[in-house]
């Protein structure tokens, strides 16, 4: 018996959406993954549509309230549904349905966010140490390489407020964050493809940037597992995978670190990855983008993803092509 699957009207094809990397790989990601890669390789859109797992309500958000700078995106918000069941976690599966199933339970409890590097001491940083510094909620874009995009009210602290307490020295001009590294329980990181953990990094300047954000919360509620449990990096005005999810690691250096799909795939990701309508991906235009939802039609990519008046002067000195 056949089975007609309906895609969203978003929806990218995943030759087009997977990295030619690991699209022409696929046969040796799968026997990576085992029986449960191989069961997730039959999984269809329809199959994902079932109730996203819910956030613990034992450990509940920080009062807080809405940033009125960031109270608005210009766009409605989406809904709450496509978020937790639509996203790029390849430490657990490439394909978009994948992490709410293969991520669901994951925790790093109890939590600790280490800092190294470039600092006057290394220091070790628990979620109610990091959600003290200022915890609120912002409504913000979001716009993956991909070319879908959301609208979503994260909550947690700006990234320049945990910056200020870790002593950094002057001569560090980036800051690298490192995920969680644990084969065992998210088997995308079986993947040979990738150095594993997951790398990504900022200057210093973008990272002191009032847009960069730590997050702990989405909806109201916990990061669920799929969106980054217990703690991520929000940068609105890049591309999403330059957020990294599940971050347990910064460290300060005076040089430019290493970032993981720069360093597989440099002519499709650079390390800065500003939104750009411009400069079209290897394989698509970036100058339109589809917004998560049930029906909806393309609308124009805003440069900076909307967010040039914040950040456009970081960028100012610098050589279009590299940004």
């Amino acid at each position: 018996m056949f089975s007609i699957v309906s895609r969203p009207s978003w929806h990218l094809a995943e030759r087009h959406a997977t990295p030619e990397l690991l699209h022409g790989n696929r046969r040796d990601f799968l026997k990576a993954l085992g029986a449960g890669g191989l069961a997730l390789s039959g999984m269809s859109w329809a199959s994902a549509q079932e109730p996203a797992p819910a956030a613990a309500e034992a450990n509940p958000l920080p009062p807080h309230e809405r940033n009125p700078k960031f109270a608005d995106a210009g766009r409605v918000m989406t809904d709450e549904k496509y978020p937790l069941m639509f996203n790029n976690f390849y430490e657990f599966s490439t394909r978009k349905d994948g992490p709410a199933k293969l991520a669901k339970g994951f925790s790093l409890d109890p939590y600790s966010l280490e800092v190294d590097g470039l600092v006057e001491k290394p220091l070790k940083f628990d979620l109610d140490q990091i959600e003290k510094l200022g915890y609120e909620e912002r409504v913000c874009r979001f716009r993956c390489v991909e070319a879908w995009a959301m609208t979503v009210p994260w909550a947690g602290v700006p990234l320049a407020k945990l910056i200020a307490q870790c002593g950094v020295k002057a001569e560090a001009k980036f800051v690298a964050f490192q995920t969680f590294h644990d084969p065992k329980r998210a088997p995308g990181q079986k993947d040979t493809a990738f150095t594993w953990p997951y790398q990504e990094g900022l200057r210093i300047d973008e990272a002191l940037n009032e847009m960069a954000f730590v997050a702990t919360g989405l909806y109201g509620k916990r990061l669920a597992p799929q969106s980054g449990t217990p703690l991520r990096i929000v940068l609105p005005w890049k591309y999403g995978f330059k957020g990294p999810k599940s971050v347990v690691k910064m460290t300060f250096t005076d040089k430019q670190p290493a970032t993981m799909w720069n360093s597989a795939i440099p002519a499709e990701y650079k390390f800065y990855s500003n939104v750009d309508p411009e400069v079209p991906h290897p394989r698509w235009s970036q100058a339109s983008e589809k917004l998560l939802a049930d029906v909806v039609e393309r609308i124009p990519t805003q440069w900076y993803n909307g967010y040039g008046e914040q950040v456009a002067a970081l960028y100012a000195n610098m050589p279009r092509e590299l940004y």
